[in-house]
């Protein structure tokens, strides 16, 4: 599984070297090309969700890599946990900060839309990555999630099949924001398990991705149900959590979860969690701001949606 992760990984960043060379081979015959030594005069801000996730630091660090390949300004910003009052507000002070392309994962998708429209009324070029809001964008670079959401209901009947647990109930550990990516999760997470018959799915608790809330609801469920078999983690903060509580309470239960972190990764090496979900956020970051270099220098920018793909980790 590592090395198709890998192949994934591979792929979809010589697609963004690809677009890069491709735009920059057209400078000689195009008279509208903004020259390389002017790039540091154009300023792309990242917000994301929070800065509690080892995601958000992977979206950033490719973001920043392709920044400084073609030398442009590039801020990123966003609020220590998930605030979408906090949120609005960086965003809004990217744009008073002549912020040109704004790339942007959405906390709640309604309440920033109008924030988000207003700043595209200001001349501000939005690109979403992981979570767009409802308010359009130039692109989309994301996970299709609820197909990664059926990856890890099939993932957990195979873990269950594997040591012979056919019958039994499963838990999710959710967050509290309504993204589209951790909802779009679950629900294909729940129609896979559902479809399959075997299994009961006990109602999502929610625990705002926070690792310490989410070990404490997963802990709740392995005390309060007799008969689960089964966790699964939305996102990084809650696999984090659904691992540990396993680690202390029950070691015999199916831990499933989402993203990749040094965390995560123990929890897998120690058997505490069976598989996760892998996005490559490094990607989302990294091809977005070549995403954003073509929009400003006037090129095609592609289909208005990208999925940076999923793969399964297991332990080795």
């Amino acid at each position: 599984m590592n090395k198709r992760r890998a192949i994934v990984d591979f792929v979809v960043i010589i697609m963004a070297l690809a677009l890069f060379f491709t735009w920059y081979s057209k400078k000689e015959n195009d008279e509208a090309a903004i020259p390389t030594t002017l790039n540091r005069y154009l300023k792309v801000y990242l917000i994301t969700m929070d800065k509690m996730d080892q995601f958000w630091y992977s979206v950033n660090q490719g973001a920043a890599d392709m920044a400084a390949l073609l030398g442009i300004t590039y801020v990123w910003d966003a609020p220590e946990a998930k605030d979408v009052a906090r949120q609005t507000e960086i965003l809004n002070n990217a744009v008073d900060d002549g912020a040109d392309v704004i790339m942007i994962a959405a906390t709640d998708p309604i309440k920033i839309s109008s924030a988000i429209e207003d700043a595209k009324a200001r001349g501000v070029k939005i690109i979403y990555v992981d979570s767009p809001a409802y308010e359009e964008a130039i692109i989309t670079l994301a996970t299709d999630n609820y197909s990664a959401g059926v990856s890890a209901g099939e993932t957990m009947i195979s873990e269950l099949g594997a040591v012979g647990i056919n019958s039994g109930s499963i838990g999710i550990v959710g967050v509290n924001t309504v993204t589209d990516s951790t909802v779009n999760r679950e629900n294909g997470f729940r129609e896979t398990i559902e479809m399959d018959g075997k299994y009961t799915l006990l109602g999502t608790e929610y625990a705002d991705g926070d690792p310490v809330a989410s070990q404490e609801v997963a802990a709740n469920f392995i005390k309060n149900n007799m008969d689960l078999v089964g966790l699964f983690g939305t996102n990084e903060g809650s696999t984090v959590g659904v691992g540990n509580a396993i680690k202390e309470n029950n070691p015999q239960i199916i831990g499933i979860g989402f993203d990749k972190s040094g965390a995560i990764l123990n929890l897998i090496r120690e058997g505490s969690l069976k598989a996760v979900l892998a996005q490559n956020p490094y990607t989302m970051g990294f091809l977005g701001m070549a995403e954003a270099a073509a929009v400003l220098k006037g090129y095609d920018t592609g289909p208005p949606y990208i999925n940076t793909g999923v793969s399964v980790l297991t332990r080795p």
